[in-house]
């Protein structure tokens, strides 16, 4: 018994039983639909947290995503969850996500403020289960990928509609018109907490976060943006504490954050110096390799402590992280913000980002005929000025970096993109 019942590998469409059965199993299908998806290729071009064609070495959101998956699946499989499952989940996990990353998605958020916001978590699922082509309803009307309820539920990281944050935070994870396929997937989730993750979907958002904070320490060192040397300075490592609680743990002390930092530095994981060599690439390396090794055990050992050593899946348990470990995934993921995301050159290329994205809404909710076929036909079948501006929406988000930039070029120059 693998702790997965008939239920959570229903789909939202009934499918046709001999293809069915010419495929290994159902969890297995759900990872290669995700992993040839038009929507995740796209992701190659989208920012993580530095612009794609700023550097040969950094990561994208493809990158990112392909390594979540391969942290989350080895890490999921050793608590004894289904290994696709948790793949699947990894590599959807940013797939909703627009272009220029977190920025794209707040001035989306903005501009959509009248028709419900914009999340990149809800417009995942809205991927997943509406605009990303494989499978119909039996009326016509789009079934996205078609997954199974394990596999998005898995997905599924903000478990609530927006304004149902449990803790009053304004990340959701469903819109009000994709309520009908997240009240399915959530059907059987326990009924006295609502709003609790499934323990695959917790696997998914702590190796996203072990992924995040590692691999964008390792972005910024090599590609010059942070001096390792500087993280030493007392100076340094106050305003890193400050901002990681500003941004990512206000519950916990800035003496107990800032600490967190000292306690990395002294395991000597974090090369002291980086001038581009082999040698300190490799150094650094090991770091990447040491830091998520570290992250990923303290993590297993605590939620074994607590659940015992059988396998665990679905909701048979809740991942247990350490308070020590929360503080030092979110002071490296403030080490990266403060020396890449907040510095003078990335704010100037925010200001663009926010007027390329705020001129192609206007672009094309004034012209719908210049949409891409999908989303036009969505437009042209809208019911009422909701359904159609989230078309619009829906249009800009699902444009990489690079097209975004190419048509609101051309938008300028007064060519037809």
């Amino acid at each position: 018994m693998d702790g997965y019942t008939a239920v959570d590998r229903e789909r939202w469409v009934a499918e046709d039983p001999a293809q069915k059965r010419s495929d290994r199993n159902d969890f297995a299908r759900d990872r290669a639909r995700v992993l040839h998806s038009a929507a995740l290729r796209r992701l190659a071009a989208t920012t993580q947290v530095v612009q794609p064609s700023s550097d040969d070495f950094v990561r994208n959101r493809l990158t990112h995503s392909l390594e979540v998956a391969q942290i989350g699946r080895e890490f999921g499989a050793a608590l004894g969850c289904d290994a696709d499952v948790v793949d699947t989940a990894c590599l959807a996990h940013d797939i909703g996500h627009p272009p220029f990353g977190h920025n794209g998605e707040t001035v989306l958020d903005e501009l959509a403020a009248a028709i419900g916001g914009f999340e990149g978590n809800a417009q995942t699922l809205r991927v997943l289960t509406r605009l990303e082509a494989k499978r119909s309803h039996a009326d016509g009307r789009p079934a996205g990928l078609n997954l199974t309820r394990a596999s998005l539920d898995a997905a599924t990281k903000y478990p609530w509609p927006r304004g149902e944050h449990p803790l009053g935070g304004t990340k959701f994870g469903a819109y009000e018109d994709d309520l009908e396929v997240f009240s399915w997937i959530r059907s059987g989730s326990p009924e006295d907490v609502p709003a609790r993750r499934c323990l695959e979907a917790q696997v998914m958002d702590w190796s996203d976060d072990v992924a995040y904070c590692v691999h964008d320490v390792e972005d910024a060192i090599a590609s010059r943006r942070v001096d390792p040397a500087a993280l030493r300075s007392r100076d340094v490592q106050q305003v890193v504490a400050e901002l990681a609680c500003d941004w990512y743990v206000p519950d916990l002390p800035v003496e107990e954050v800032r600490g967190a930092l000292v306690d990395i530095l002294a395991t000597g994981w974090v090369p002291e110096r980086h001038r581009g060599s082999r040698t300190d690439l490799a150094a650094l390396k090991d770091m990447t390799s040491r830091l998520i090794g570290h992250f990923v055990r303290t993590v297993e050992v605590a939620t074994r402590e607590r659940y015992g050593t059988g396998p665990l899946s679905r909701y048979a348990a809740d991942l247990v992280v350490p308070r020590s470990q929360v503080a030092q995934a979110a002071v490296l993921k403030a080490v990266a913000a403060h020396f890449v995301m907040l510095s003078d050159e990335r704010r100037t290329v925010m200001e663009h980002e926010r007027e390329v994205i705020t001129s192609l809404v206007e672009r094309y909710g004034a012209d719908p005929g210049e949409m891409d076929p999908v989303h036009r036909e969505a437009h042209e079948l809208a019911e009422d000025d909701v359904a159609a501006a989230r078309a619009v929406i829906d249009q800009v988000a699902s444009l990489s970096d690079a097209r975004a930039l190419a048509v609101f070029s051309q938008h300028r120059s007064g060519g037809i993109p």
